[in-house]
């Protein structure tokens, strides 16, 4: 496994961006509060509308791997006061601290704990100062030694310290040594190539003892915190590459302010599995911008978008693969806190090329994957999204035989789409606007909800009908949709074809999102630049000519 994987790591890092580091900010938006839709569910609902989401600020501050200046400059590599990973002292960094970790032609084997606590003007910092040829350091979870000091951070039993040391090669979480409510706050994790962290590998732990990883785990897994920032990273050959966590236990226990931003996630999963996704997020107040998603491991079934957050943002990626491009249902661990906030209610899909092979599953999942509840239960339909999913400006490449673009769990949930352009290739005989819920809903629900279409460029011979199943719910706009027999972008730059029916095609969409400004998109090597409107409105998908 570990040859298959360095070849494939050879292939792909000449796929990385080229060039100096993403520059991404730390600034990171909140979500406001607001009451719980409680709208029954056999008819189509009329909700009042939730407030408006504040959209999260577009910034452009990464600066260089360099010491803030405001506390201590801990260097890392070769010739530098720590050779290696298990000699830093992880669970001392306070407010100000930065851990520079210098490019080494091997790569570093170590894991560790992030816990400070950094200030919104003292961050706490560990970064990848790049090698002669741009490369990031490498921190490999195969073979991975841990800090001795950490045995007691990570928990205060046995069975803790196994549970958080064997899930991931980098987990932000509280001492465990401190009070109960402690949590991280302001850290940045950048500039760095984190991977190999599976249950075919094997690490030692900070008690001394060879352990495997476990199958529900992440390179990366935020376990507590609030304002973290995961920027221009290549993280890779993990069960997943970034886990975030919350619970209803009390806002010590909810990550909040999360930013996944600028990277390159490829190789995740676990083949046989549906369990185990590219990014799987439950926290309040979610970007996911400017990343690449690359294919998961070979026979993994995961999805690459899983998310249970509240003010989820998915713009400008790239996302290749998965069962589902983005699957977004229910908050499971942490529904008291999730239902009370508005922004629960509204998620933000747009500016993303998307590209996957239909028979693996629906594109994009809306609502819920808990099913049978009766009304008023505490569990299931009664925790769903039951809101509005905005997507716009967003292109779609579908491949395989079979696509199924939306899948609505009930008429409590809405999609809004315009400004899209869905391709697919010639392969594809099935092109669905809808697939099914045919999972067992309670009776109390309708399913299959509420598609809203406003102008949208779609392959000719779409259909909203199925072999199998007679749709229910609402597909409302039809009209609006341009049609056409051949690809009206270049399906490797995903920019729109001279003299195609998509530019300048663009409308105004709901006023909900009308805060929502589609300000950048991908070039041809998944570099975001700024989009400008070059002509009389701007161009249907992802992208401008």
């Amino acid at each position: 496994m570990d040859s298959m994987m360095d070849k494939t790591r050879a292939r792909r890092v000449r796929l990385l961006w080229a060039g100096t580091a993403l520059a991404l900010g730390a600034a990171l938006a909140g979500c406001g509060g607001g009451g719980e839709d409680t709208g029954s569910g056999g008819t189509t609902p009329s909700p009042s509308p939730a407030p408006t989401p504040t959209p999260p600020v577009e910034t452009l501050a990464l600066g260089a791997c360099e010491a803030s200046g405001k506390g201590t400059d801990y260097q890392v590599g070769p010739g530098k006061a720590y050779t290696a990973l298990d000699q830093v002292p992880w669970e001392s960094l306070k407010a100000g601290d930065t851990v520079r970790i210098f490019y080494s032609s091997t790569p570093y084997k170590g894991k560790f704990l992030v816990a400070a606590q950094g200030t919104q003007t003292a961050p706490v910092r560990i970064c990848g100062v790049r090698g002669p040829n741009n490369e990031r350091p490498i921190i490999e979870g195969s073979g991975a030694t841990t800090r001795s000091a950490l045995l007691s951070a990570y928990g205060n039993t046995a069975e803790t310290q196994d549970i958080h040391q064997t899930r991931s090669v980098i987990v932000v979480k509280a001492l465990a040594s401190g009070t109960y409510t402690d949590y991280p706050t302001w850290i940045q994790i950048d500039g760095l190539n984190i991977r190999a962290a599976h249950p075919s590998y094997t690490f030692t732990d900070a008690a001394g003892t060879r352990k495997n990883y476990a199958q529900f785990g992440a390179c990366v897994w935020i376990d507590r915190g609030q304002n973290i920032l995961i920027a221009d990273n290549e993280i890779s050959d993990c069960q997943m590459a970034v886990f975030s966590r919350s619970t209803d236990d009390g806002d010590f226990m909810v990550t909040k302010n999360i930013r996944i931003a600028g990277n390159y996630l490829w190789g995740h999963g676990i083949a046989g599995s549906d369990r185990e996704h590219t990014t799987y997020t439950q926290s309040v107040g979610l970007v996911i911008e400017f990343n690449r998603y690359g294919p998961l491991r070979s026979g993994a079934l995961g999805n690459a978008v899983k998310d249970r957050s509240a003010g989820l943002v998915v713009r400008y990626n790239r996302i290749e693969g998965g069962a589902r491009s983005v699957d977004m249902v229910e908050a499971e661990d942490f529904p008291v806190t999730a239902t009370a906030l508005a922004a629960y209610r509204s998620t933000f899909v747009y500016g993303n090329q998307f590209k996957k092979n239909g028979d693996d599953g629906s594109f994009f999942h809306y609502g819920g994957d808990h099913f049978g509840a009766a009304a008023g239960a505490n569990w299931g339909e009664t925790l769903f999204r039951r809101g509005t999913l905005y997507f716009f400006n967003n292109t779609v490449h579908g491949t395989g035989t079979n696509v199924r673009l939306f899948q609505i769990s009930t008429t409590l949930e809405t999609v809004e789409a315009w400004n899209n352009v869905f391709w697919f290739d010639a392969s594809v005989t099935s092109l669905n606007l809808r697939q099914a819920e045919n999972d067992s809903l309670s009776t109390s629900y309708t399913p299959d909800g509420i598609l809203n279409l406003g102008v949208n460029w779609i392959r000719s011979d779409w259909t909203d009908t199925t072999a199998w199943k007679t749709l229910k719910g609402q597909v409302n706009g039809t009209a609006n949709l341009l049609t056409g027999s051949s690809a009206p972008f270049d399906t490797s730059s995903f920019v729109p074809n001279a003299s195609s029916a998509i530019i300048d095609a663009g409308k105004a969409g709901p006023s909900a999102a009308s805060a929502y400004g589609v300000n950048y998109q991908l070039d041809s090597s998944y570099t975001p630049v700024a989009r400008t409107v070059k002509g009389a409105a701007i161009d249907l998908g992802a992208t401008e000519r």
